[in-house]
C-alpha cells in the first residue's frame, strides 16, 4: 500500500518520458477507482535532458467507482453525466485556481483506463493494443467526439466493445466525466495518452536505488 502523494510521484516518474520535448510541461492526471490525482509538472524547455519537476499536486476523493456508485454508471443520462462533472469540478476548482495559471506550452497527460479506453475507441481498434495506444495524441475535438460516441452507446454496446468490455462498461462514463471536469479546469488543446504509470515509476525508482540509472 502507498499513500496518494507517493502514487502521484510514481505516476510522474512513469509518465514523464511522454512529455512533449518541445513543451514546458503538463497537467498529469491519474483517474483511479476511488480517487484521482492531479500533478502540475514542468521542466526547462531549453534543456532537453532536464528532469521534470513536480510543481504542485492534489488528490480528490472521487474515482470511477465512487462516482459511478454515487450517480449510476450503467444507465447514464445527460443530466446524471452533468452532475458527475459538477461534483468533480468542485474538487478540482481550488487546485486550478492556485496552479492553473500560465499553462501555455503545456498539455494534458493522462494515465488511466479511462483515457486508454477512449484512445482505443477513437482508433476504432478491434481489440485493445497497447503499442498503438501508449503515447497517442488526441486534440479537444477528437476527445469530445469520442466521449459523445460513448454517451450514445447503451450499456450492452459498451460491454460488447473489446476496448471497453464488461469490466469497464459501467465505469467508463464516470471516468469521462472526471476527464471533462479536468479539461474544463485546464483548457489545454492536446491530451497525450499514457498506458504506463505506477509500475513503470516503481521500476525506475528501483533501478535508481540499484545504481542502474543515475539520478539527475
Amino acid at each position: 500500500m502507498i499513500d496518494r502523494e507517493t502514487e502521484a510521484a510514481l505516476a510522474v516518474v512513469g509518465c514523464s518520458p511522454l512529455l512533449d520535448p518541445q513543451g514546458r510541461g503538463a497537467i498529469l492526471f491519474d483517474i483511479g477507482g476511488g480517487s484521482t490525482e492531479l500533478v502540475r509538472i514542468e521542466r526547462d524547455p531549453r534543456d532537453k535532458n532536464a528532469e521534470p519537476r513536480t510543481k504542485a499536486w492534489m488528490s480528490i476523493p472521487l474515482g470511477v467507482v465512487t462516482l459511478a456508485e454515487r450517480f449510476g454508471g450503467r444507465d447514464v443520462t445527460p443530466e446524471s453525466y452533468a452532475l458527475m462533472v459538477e461534483a468533480v469540478a468542485e474538487h478540482v476548482a481550488p487546485f486550478a485556481a492556485e496552479h492553473g495559471g500560465d499553462i501555455s506550452d503545456m498539455h494534458l497527460l493522462g494515465t488511466s483506463g479511462t483515457v486508454t479506453t477512449l484512445a482505443g475507441l477513437y482508433l476504432n481498434l478491434a481489440r485493445y493494443d497497447r503499442r498503438r495506444i501508449d503515447g497517442i495524441w488526441m486534440d479537444n475535438a477528437e476527445i469530445s467526439a469520442t466521449i459523445a460516441r460513448l454517451q450514445r452507446m447503451s450499456y450492452q454496446e459498451r460491454a460488447d466493445n473489446n476496448c471497453i468490455s464488461v469490466d469497464r462498461a459501467d465505469l467508463v462514463l464516470a471516468g469521462c466525466a472526471i476527464l471533462d471536469a479536468i479539461r474544463a479546469a485546464f483548457p489545454l488543446p492536446r491530451l497525450r495518452v499514457a498506458d504506463r504509470g505506477l509500475r513503470e515509476g516503481m521500476l525506475v525508482e528501483m533501478m535508481r536505488e540499484d545504481g542502474v540509472l543515475k539520478v539527475s
